[in-house]
Formats: C-alpha cells, structure tokens, sequence
C-alpha cells in the first residue's frame, strides 16, 4: 500500500465507523421510543395458564400454534410491495361519515345495529349491550407517531363522545388490532376488557386494572350482563416486535350471543376447517363481520381474502355479511376498493347479502338495505387474476 492510499483508508474507517454509530444510536432510539407501546411479556400465573391451553406447543419456552401451519412464500411476501396497484391508498378524500354522539342515545329498533369505524373497529350493539371491537384511534398502525401505516381519515367519533361500553374486545395484539394510545387513553372507563390468552399482559402493562381484564382461550366465554362473549378459534398470529414475542400470545376471533342475536367477529383469520364448529355451535349469525382486506398470494393463510370471507360466511351460518378489515390502512399491495368489489362479485355468485355502510355508518342487518357503491371505480385483479386460497382447509 503506498503512503498516499493509506490516509484514504483510514478514512474510510472512521466514515464506517460513524455510520455504525449512527445505525446504533437510531435503533437504540427506535427501541426506547417505541419501548412502552411494544407491551409486555407473560409471566406469573398467566403464562401458567397459557401453557395449559392446547393451543400452546413446546413446553415452558414454547408459543402457540394453529392446527393448520400458515403457508407463507417469504421472498413473494418482500417482494410484493414493490409491485403495489397505484391505487393502494386512495388519491382522494375517503367518503367517510362523521358521527353525532346523539346517534346512540337511541337504541336500535331492532335490537341489533353495528356502526363500521374503519378497518375492524366495530361499535355492536346487540340486545341492550354495546361492545368495541379492535379500536385504534392513533394517526398510525404502528408503534411510532412518525413511521408506519398512515390512516386515511380521522376517526369518526371522538373517544370521549362513545356511548358507555360494555366491553372492548380485541382480536389480536398486532398493531392495527390493538393500539397502544388508545387503550391508555381509555384505561380508566368502567368497562371489561376481553382478549385472548397472553393479550392481558400489554394491557395490564398500560393500565388497565387486572380486575377489569378477561382473557379466554378458544371456545372459553365470558357474561356480561345478559350478554354471552365467546372466543372463537381464528388462523393468524401474534407479536409486536416478531423478533422476541412471535406467537408469543394467542390470536380470535368472538361470537356475540345475545337474548336475540347472534353476532361474529372474524378477527384476523385465514380460512379453516373449524369455521365450521363454529357455525354449528353458535350460529347462526344475524350478521357476520369478516374480513376481506389485506390479503395475497403470498400469504393465503394469514389473511382470508374476499372470495374466502363470503364462503367463511357460509361455513358460520350468517345471514347478513359486513365486510371488514379494508378502507383505513394500506397494508398490503391491492388496489384500496379491490377488497370491497371482489367481496360483492363473489357474494352476488353466491347469493349472500352484503352490507357496504361507509366508515361512520350504522346498520341493522334486519333491514339493511342492499349494498351501496360509495368508492370510486378503479382497476382492480379478479379472483382469476390474483388467487388467495388458505391451505389445509379440507
């Protein structure tokens, strides 16, 4: 090496080295910035309990498992955002409805009417009881206020404007289910809180008094009042660093049983045989809320896709489908009204009734009328263009 390459070489070293210290003084930043919204780990009685559920596998350091593994093609999956429709997130203002707090001093002449807020935040008031689902009122579906999935409009009431609850249920612990501000900043309400196993540890960690929290495993219910909440078995995952807690908690989906409805929450879910049980079981469903949303080839089994949500309709016994988990975030690379209009092809083919109110509306599924094109008309794959089929169904 002649002398005057070696000054260059050093510095070279040190510009990597102040990179390196850059990239660890960021992360390190990361992490303390998003440290109280990542949760917390089980310990104590509640992770006994957890090893006791024949979801667990593995023993003291183990997770929980679907019956039927999730299918995944990883190098499709990184690669598929790359690829998004130019019309992942709208161009324009969604038509989404303000809601007038004044709205639920009125109880449904029906007894049964569901308020869509976006995504799968759902306000179900079934015979004389309200439950929340799946609420996220931050700006993001993310751990951060600066980074991650933007939503496309404001939420349509205020927090403080809800009715008195008498439960929020949450699905899940991911980020778009389970959102860290929101549960602090309704921690305090006189209100039951119902997850899945594990779940109770994030919110105890945030807040919420442990006398307050529910946890169930699948097809274990809870009352309140006259109200029967029942977890239901789902096909999805958990974890909100992936790194450290993947399926470190369980995921559900809930079957709301009234005096006289009968209501569904698909959470997350791919398809599965147990759809099925859950249908014979508990059904039938005045209404079922199931997603569409979010889907892929590339990942068939995290996430139920369109056509896959109306048979899943079926297989539970519902009567009228809200289709749910689109038309907030872009999460995944479809077109933002693909999920809607594949839902509707596919339950005109099959003769089942969809509703389609817009973020902010209430419908009675008792005498809702027939589905309403608010979104735009844009491009959008065919089921024939872009298959999601869940694995192992049969």
């Amino acid at each position: 090496m002649t002398a005057t390459a070696r000054p260059w070489r050093r510095r070279l070293k040190r510009i990597a080295a102040g990179l390196g210290i850059v990239v660890v003084v960021g992360l390190t930043a990361a992490v303390i910035d998003g440290w109280k919204a990542f949760g917390h780990r089980v310990t104590g009685e509640r992770r006994a309990r957890m090893q006791r559920s024949p979801q667990w596998q593995g023993g003291k350091n183990g997770h929980f498992e679907n019956p039927q593994p999730l299918s995944n093609d990883t190098w499709a999956a990184m690669t598929a955002m790359f690829h998004a429709s130019r019309d992942a997130s709208p161009r324009a203002p969604v038509d989404a409805v303000a809601i007038d707090k004044a709205r639920f001093a009125t109880p449904p002449a029906s007894g049964l009417r569901v308020t869509w807020l976006g995504h799968a935040a759902m306000l179900i008031e079934i015979d004389g009881h309200r439950v929340l689902t799946d609420p996220v009122w931050s700006e993001r579906a993310s751990p951060y206020d600066w980074v991650g999935p933007k939503r496309w409009y404001t939420p349509r009431i205020a927090l403080a404007d809800l009715p008195p609850l008498d439960a929020v249920v949450i699905s899940h612990d991911h980020y778009d289910h389970l959102d860290h501000r929101t549960i602090i900043a309704i921690k305090d309400w006189p209100t039951t809180f119902v997850v899945p196993l594990g779940i109770g540890a994030h919110l105890a960690y945030w807040g919420v008094p442990e006398s307050r929290i529910v946890e169930l495993d699948w097809w274990e219910r809870t009352k309140i009042r006259d109200l029967d909440i029942v977890c239901t078995p789902a096909r999805h995952a958990s974890g909100r660093t992936m790194l450290t807690d993947k399926d470190a908690k369980l995921w559900a989906g809930y079957a709301f049983v009234g005096a006289r409805h009968r209501a569904y929450f698909s959470g997350d879910t791919g398809l599965f045989p147990a759809m099925r049980d859950i249908g014979a079981r508990l059904g039938p469903f005045d209404v079922t809320m199931i997603e569409v949303g979010q889907y892929h080839r590339a990942w068939p089994d995290w996430h139920i896709g369109p056509e896959q949500a109306v048979l899943a309709h079926s297989m539970v016994g519902g009567r009228v489908m809200l289709p749910m988990h689109w038309g907030l975030f872009t999460l995944a690379p479809h077109g933002w009204t693909e999920p809607i209009e594949r839902a509707l092809a596919a339950g005109g083919g099959a003769g089942a009734k969809l509703v389609t109110p817009r973020p902010g509306e209430s419908i009675e599924p008792e005498s809702a009328p027939a589905a309403t094109r608010w979104w735009p008309t844009l491009p959008w794959q065919t089921a024939v263009e872009h298959p999601v089929v869940s694995t192992k169904v049969n």
